[in-house]
């Protein structure tokens, strides 16, 4: 068995890092499974119900189970979106260029506005309230997986001890109340509450896609951190289209190209004109209107106890008619998420077709910038990602040596890191590249920003011991039982199960030394 050491000396490289970077190539093409096309905003369900899954193998019971989960749902990140689409609907207005349905728009978006101004308000948990906190379904949502998660394993909570449950997270607002709202429903059942330990903040696996060669520099020795830091300078190179390679620059050309085409423009045109005069959307398309996120604007919670006020930044634009139907598609995939907080149902304002279309310019961003990408870019977008996944086997291999300090490590974090994650696992439908020569696209590729990073997306290890000592490893993709990557099919327990010979599945994702 490697020990920790021996593991954190592997390099980052793909083909050193993994047998087979990128996944299973078989993936199935699927048609998105949620569909309300609402992409990697789609609020969080589990995959599966436990009842169905499959049955522990004799002699075995739990000893140890891993996690790590985006932040749950949230509200709009900032006053962007909104404040450009409510400055289009106000001159509209004015012009008397709305529709009867585009006459309710407004309000709607003001209501959408009022809510994120106001969100977290008096809400215990929430240290600052405005915008990018999350809403009540997202508390929710971590709520509810840690009672699913305490119920999968009562054996092992139950039996805990002084063991401990650490919980770490990335240490960005979200993630960081995410853990809470987590840890303190986790905590509720029994005396756990007890055992449940912060162990900080990790930037190195939970932050990867932003460090920075100064504030994240590696000051305490360890190979795999300042592999990943070089790793997260490529990479954002890469994502900012500054790289040597000229990858950047070709995924940033095919995402314009997408968004350019004739169907998105007619799919813009749709949506619009449902809301608004031809003749006004003219004047958008012709240059004659430009709308940007410049307000200034204020809101006071009802108790009048609070007020926020923010000035946009104008960075939010929209020039044409794309630009419009793309920022009031932002506005329905949020939408669901703040129900509690508006009422609003945001759905009579994108047909089905159109939001599909427009899901699809997200869908393909998220594919080439944070998920599996092309063939022949070498795991850019996803070997930052390696410490991550080093930490779940050094985690498991503790338990190996009969370490068994922790019962769980509980990590919280984001969708920049749960896309690379499940790329370079392997993880059917989360992890298959295309060549350059191709576009990703839903004919010819499963993965979908709804089902690999919604809301909530997690990935848990659960660990099975038996008196002999030998570990078995099943893991779960949104709570549904998944595959390893296709090449440690021979470390399964049996023949089609979902549980691997823990020995053999090291062997297989670090086949040297």
């Amino acid at each position: 068995m490697k020990t920790l050491t021996r593991l954190l000396a592997l390099p980052i490289a793909c083909s050193a890092l993994l047998a087979a970077c990128g996944g299973d190539n078989n993936d199935a093409a699927s048609t998105p499974s949620q569909s309300g096309y609402y992409a990697s905003k789609t609020n969080y369900q589990p995959q599966q119900a436990a009842s169905t899954y499959e049955a522990t193998p004799a002699g075995f019971a739990p000893v140890y189970t891993e996690l790590v989960a985006r932040h749950s749902t949230r509200g709009l990140s900032g006053m962007k979106y909104d404040d450009a689409v409510l400055n289009m609907w106000t001159q509209a207005k004015a012009d008397g260029a709305l529709t009867a349905l585009g006459d309710k728009l407004g309000p709607d978006v003001e209501k959408i506005m009022k809510a994120n101004f106001l969100l977290g308000y008096g809400v215990a948990g929430i240290s600052t309230a405005g915008y990018g906190n999350l809403t009540q379904v997202g508390i929710n949502e971590h709520k509810q997986l840690a009672t699913r998660l305490y119920s999968r394993l009562p054996t092992l909570f139950s039996s805990v001890g002084t063991r401990k449950i650490e919980i770490m997270n990335s240490g960005q607002d979200r993630a960081v109340d995410s853990s809470q709202f987590f840890a303190n429903s986790l905590g509720s059942n029994g005396t756990l509450a007890a055992n449940i330990t912060p162990a900080g903040i990790n930037r190195y696996q939970l932050y990867f896609h932003k460090l920075s060669a100064t504030g994240d520099k590696v000051t305490d020795g360890s190979a795999i951190n300042a592999q990943v830091l070089q790793a997260s300078l490529d990479y954002q190179s890469f994502a900012a289209a500054k790289d040597a390679t000229g990858y950047g620059t070709e995924v940033a050309a095919k995402i314009a190209a997408a968004r350019a085409t004739p169907e998105i423009k007619t799919a813009a045109r749709v949506v619009l004109e449902k809301l608004f005069s031809k003749a006004f959307l003219d004047k958008i398309d012709a240059g004659t209107y430009k709308f940007s996120n410049n307000s200034t604007r204020s809101y006071t919670s009802d108790d009048g106890k609070f007020t926020n006020k923010l000035t946009g930044d104008g960075k939010t634009k929209i020039l044409s008619s794309v630009d419009a139907a793309a920022l009031i598609y932002e506005l329905y995939i949020i939408a669901p998420g703040l129900k509690n907080e508006t009422g609003v149902d945001f759905s009579p304002y994108m047909p089905s077709d159109q939001a599909k279309a427009f899901a699809y310019l997200q869908d393909i961003d998220d594919f080439y910038n944070k998920g599996p990408s092309a063939t022949e870019y070498s795991g850019v977008t996803y070997t930052i990602a390696a410490g991550l996944l080093l930490d779940f086997f050094a985690e498991v291999d503790h338990i190996a040596a009969g370490d068994t300090t922790r019962a769980a490590r509980l990590r919280f974090t984001h969708a920049e890191v749960m896309a690379p994650f499940t790329a370079i696992m392997g993880i059917p439908g989360a992890s298959s590249s295309v060549p350059r020569a191709q576009t990703y696209g839903y004919d010819n590729n499963a993965w979908r920003g709804e089902s690999v990073i919604p809301m909530t997306a997690n990935v848990q290890w659960d660990i099975y011991r038996n008196a002999n000592g030998t570990l078995l490893v099943r893991m779960l993709f949104n709570e549904k039982e998944v595959d390893f990557k296709k090449d440690c099919d021979s470390a399964r327990n049996a023949p089609g199960s979902k549980y691997y010979s823990y020995t053999k599945l090291k062997a297989c994702y670090y086949p040297a030394g």
